[in-house]
C-alpha cells in the first residue's frame, strides 16, 4: 500500500501531470453537463463523438496558458483558470434549465441591467447536487493544500508552445469534421444549441465574442447603399390591408397588454374541472374580437423585451441578446412614432424599476411620451412578488394615470405575477396548483388564474371610466412559460405519451386577442407570429405601413404570409414545421424532404436577415418615409418629481396631461 501511495506521488510530481489531471477531470465534467443538462439533438454515432471530443481544445488551450507561467504559481493558475471555466459552464447550466439557451456577450450585458432582480428565478434553478459541477476544481485544492503536487521550478514556454499548438490542431480537426456533418457550420447558424453540439460551449463563447464585435462595427460601416436591398425585400412581400377591416378602429385608443409567460395551451383548459382562464375564454368568443389561435411568439434571448420590440416595430430581435440593451440608441419608426402624426399619446405603464430591460433608455428611442415605473406605484411587500408588482393592484394604480392621458392614446401595460417560478401567495388566489411532480407547473396554474382575474377586472376599470368603447385592446402572450425542460410533467398536463419537437413547436403558440368595440370580431386559425401585430393594429387604426420597413404581414390581410420564422431560424407553417435538420409534416408529424421545405426555410431566412440588417447596422437613419417625423431622444426625459407627482417630459405640455 505504501508503495502505491509513493508511485501516485511520483507520478503527481512530474511537471505535466497535474495539468492533464485538470484537462481531463475538466473534460468529463464537461461531457457530462452535455449529456445530463443540455437538450442539444444530439443524432447518430458520429455526433456523439463529436460531442464527446469538442471539450479538449478549450480545455488545452485556456488550461495551458497557465504553462506560460513557471514554479509555483503554475498550478495554482491551473486551478484558477479551471474555476473560471467551471463557473461559466455552470452559469450555462443554470442559464438553459429556464431559457433552454446558451449565455451570450449580450446577455451578460442585460445581467447587468437587470441584476439582482432576477435572484428568485435564479435560486429556484439551483439544487444541492450542483456542487458535482465543481468536483474537478475541489480535486485540484486538495491536491494542492495536501502538497501531494510539488512543482518543479524551470520555464515551460516550450511545452506551453506544444500544447498551444495541440489545442489549435484539436480545434481544426474538430471544425472540419462537424463541417462534414453540417455545412458552413459558423456562417449561417441561428442556433446556439448546433454550435455547442458540434464545437463546444467553449468554443461557442469564443464565437460569440467574435460576432458580437462584428455585429458592432456593422453599423459603423453601414451606408444609405444598404437601404436598397431591404426595401427591395419589403415591397415584393407587403400584404396589402384588408378593405373590409381597414380603418374600422380608427381614431380610437389603443391599449397593449402583455400577457407574462401566457401560452396557449392553458386557454379553455380545466384543472379539476375548473376553467383556468374563464375570463379570457369567454372573450375568444366576444363578438368584438379576433382572437388567434395560432398565433406563435418570436422572442430571442430578449424575451418580454424582444415582444416589446416587435410589437412596437414588426422588426425581430436579436440573434444574440437584446434590442433593448444593446441596440436602444438606434433610429426606430415605431408604432408611437407612426401615431404622433395622428395626434396619439403614447404612455408605458410597468410595475417594475424603469432600468430593467433598459427601458427607461429604449422608450425615448420608441417615442414614448410617458414612462410610468415602480415609482408611481405603492411597491410595499404586500403588492409585490417576483419581479415587481402584481397584476391586480399594478391595474388598479394605473386607472388614475391612464384616465389623465390626452387622448387619443397608444399605451402598453407590462404584467409581472406570472412569472417563473410562478409562485403565488395565498391571500392573492384560492385556485388550485396541478398534481404533477414539478412545483413549477404547479403553480402555473394558479398564477395563470390570477392573470386572467387581473384581467377581467381591468375591462371593467375602462367600461367605469368611460373608455372602454373607444379603445382598442390588444393582448398577447409574451414568450413560453413552462419551457421543455419541465416536459415530463407537461406530459401529464396534456394527456400525452411523449412531447415530440414537433408537438414542442405548437407549445410557442400564446394567445392573442385583438378587441375592438364595435367591429365585428371572429376566430383566426391562420398561423402569425409576433412581428404581424404591429401591420395589422396600424391597419385597424387607419395607417397603411406600406411605405415603412416593416417585416411583418398583417394577420387580416388576404395575402397573409404563413411562414412563421423562430429567432433560431426554424420556422412553422400550417403544412411545414422546421426543427433543426428536419422538416416535418406540421399536420401528421412525418419526416418529410422536399422542394416545398426548402423554400419556406429560405423565405424564412430572407426574412431574418432583413430584420438583422435593418437592426444590426442601424439601416432607418438613412430613410424617412414622407410625413413621417423621426424621434429625437433628447425630447424625452422620465423623471419623477416627487413633490408634485408629475412626469417631467419635455414633449408634452402640462396642460395635455389633465385632459
Amino acid at each position: 500500500m505504501k508503495g502505491t501511495v509513493e508511485l501516485w506521488k511520483k507520478f503527481i510530481a512530474q511537471h505535466s501531470s497535474f495539468f492533464l489531471i485538470a484537462v481531463i477531470l475538466f473534460w468529463v465534467k464537461t461531457y457530462a453537463a452535455y449529456k445530463i443538462e443540455f437538450s442539444l439533438g444530439v443524432e447518430g454515432a458520429f455526433q456523439q463523438f463529436l460531442l464527446f471530443i469538442n471539450p479538449i481544445s478549450s480545455a488545452l488551450l485556456f488550461i495551458g496558458l497557465a504553462l506560460f507561467i513557471k514554479g509555483k504559481a503554475q498550478p495554482v493558475m491551473i486551478t484558477v483558470i479551471t474555476g473560471i471555466m467551471s463557473f461559466l459552464l455552470y452559469a450555462n447550466i443554470v442559464y438553459y434549465r429556464f431559457f433552454t439557451d446558451f449565455i451570450t456577450v449580450p446577455v451578460v450585458m442585460q445581467v447587468k441591467v437587470n441584476g439582482g432582480q432576477l435572484s428568485d428565478s435564479i435560486l429556484s434553478l439551483i439544487t444541492p447536487f450542483d456542487v458535482l459541477y465543481f468536483l474537478d476544481v475541489i480535486v485540484l485544492v486538495v491536491l494542492l493544500a495536501t502538497k501531494v503536487y510539488k512543482p518543479t521550478v524551470q520555464k515551460n514556454r516550450r511545452k506551453a508552445k506544444s500544447v498551444f499548438a495541440l489545442a489549435i490542431l484539436t480545434f481544426i480537426i474538430n471544425l472540419g469534421l462537424a463541417e462534414i456533418d453540417r455545412p458552413e457550420l459558423l456562417s449561417r447558424s441561428f442556433d446556439r444549441n448546433y454550435l455547442v453540439k458540434y464545437l463546444g460551449a467553449y468554443n461557442f463563447t469564443v464565437y460569440d465574442i467574435v460576432q458580437n464585435a462584428r455585429s458592432e462595427s456593422q453599423r459603423a460601416l453601414a451606408d444609405s447603399s444598404d437601404i436598397t436591398e431591404v426595401q427591395n425585400y419589403i415591397n415584393a412581400n407587403f400584404s396589402d390591408p384588408n378593405a373590409v377591416y381597414f380603418g374600422k378602429a380608427e381614431g380610437k385608443n389603443v391599449v397593449y397588454i402583455s400577457l407574462e409567460s401566457l401560452q396557449s395551451f392553458i386557454i379553455n383548459y380545466k384543472l379539476e374541472g375548473k376553467e383556468v382562464t374563464p375570463f379570457l375564454n369567454k372573450l375568444t368568443n366576444d363578438k368584438n374580437t379576433f382572437y388567434f389561435e395560432n398565433f406563435f411568439h418570436q422572442t430571442g434571448q430578449g424575451k418580454t423585451s424582444d415582444a416589446e420590440f416587435m410589437m412596437d416595430n414588426s422588426l425581430y430581435g436579436m440573434s444574440q441578446g437584446s434590442v433593448f440593451v444593446n441596440k436602444a440608441q438606434n433610429t426606430f419608426q415605431s408604432a408611437p412614432a407612426i401615431l404622433k402624426g395622428k395626434g396619439y399619446t403614447a404612455a408605458a405603464f410597468h410595475g417594475n424599476y424603469k432600468t430593467f430591460w433598459n427601458r427607461n433608455e429604449m422608450y425615448k428611442s420608441l417615442g414614448y411620451d410617458y414612462f410610468f415605473d415602480a415609482e408611481y406605484y405603492d411597491m410595499s411587500e404586500e403588492n409585490t412578488k417576483n419581479y415587481g408588482m402584481k397584476d391586480i393592484p399594478f391595474f388598479q394604480e394605473s386607472m388614475p394615470m391612464l384616465e389623465s392621458l390626452k387622448k387619443p392614446f397608444y399605451t402598453k401595460f407590462i404584467t409581472l405575477s406570472n412569472h417563473h417560478p410562478f409562485a403565488m401567495d395565498d391571500e392573492d388566489t384560492d385556485f388550485p396548483a396541478g398534481t404533477t411532480e414539478d412545483n413549477v407547473v404547479n403553480n402555473y396554474f394558479r398564477s395563470a388564474h390570477y392573470l386572467d382575474e387581473s384581467i377581467k377586472q381591468f375591462f371593467q376599470y375602462l367600461k367605469d371610466a368611460g373608455l372602454y368603447d373607444n379603445t382598442m385592446i390588444v393582448m398577447y402572450g409574451d414568450h413560453y412559460g413552462i419551457s421543455e425542460n419541465h416536459n415530463k410533467a407537461m406530459e401529464q398536463v396534456l394527456n400525452v405519451d411523449e412531447i415530440t419537437p414537433l408537438m414542442n413547436s405548437q407549445l410557442q403558440r400564446v394567445p392573442l386577442f385583438i378587441h375592438v368595440p364595435g367591429v365585428k370580431g371572429k376566430i383566426v386559425s391562420e398561423y402569425g407570429g409576433d412581428v404581424d401585430v404591429m401591420p395589422t393594429v396600424l391597419h385597424l387604426l387607419g395607417v397603411n405601413t406600406k411605405d415603412y420597413l416593416q417585416v411583418g404581414s398583417d394577420l387580416l390581410s388576404n395575402k397573409h404570409r404563413e411562414t412563421i420564422p423562430f429567432r433560431n431560424g426554424d420556422f412553422v407553417s400550417p403544412t411545414l414545421t422546421k426543427l433543426g435538420d428536419n422538416c416535418y409534416n406540421t399536420n401528421t408529424g412525418e419526416l418529410v424532404a422536399g422542394e416545398d421545405c426548402q423554400k419556406q426555410a429560405e423565405s424564412a431566412a430572407a426574412e431574418l436577415k432583413t430584420s438583422d440588417s435593418i437592426v444590426s447596422k442601424d439601416l432607418l437613419r438613412f430613410y424617412t418615409p414622407e410625413g413621417f417625423t423621426p424621434i429625437n431622444r433628447e425630447d424625452y426625459n422620465y423623471v419623477k418629481d416627487a413633490a408634485t407627482n408629475e412626469t417631467k417630459d419635455t414633449t408634452t405640455k402640462e396642460e395635455d396631461t389633465n385632459q
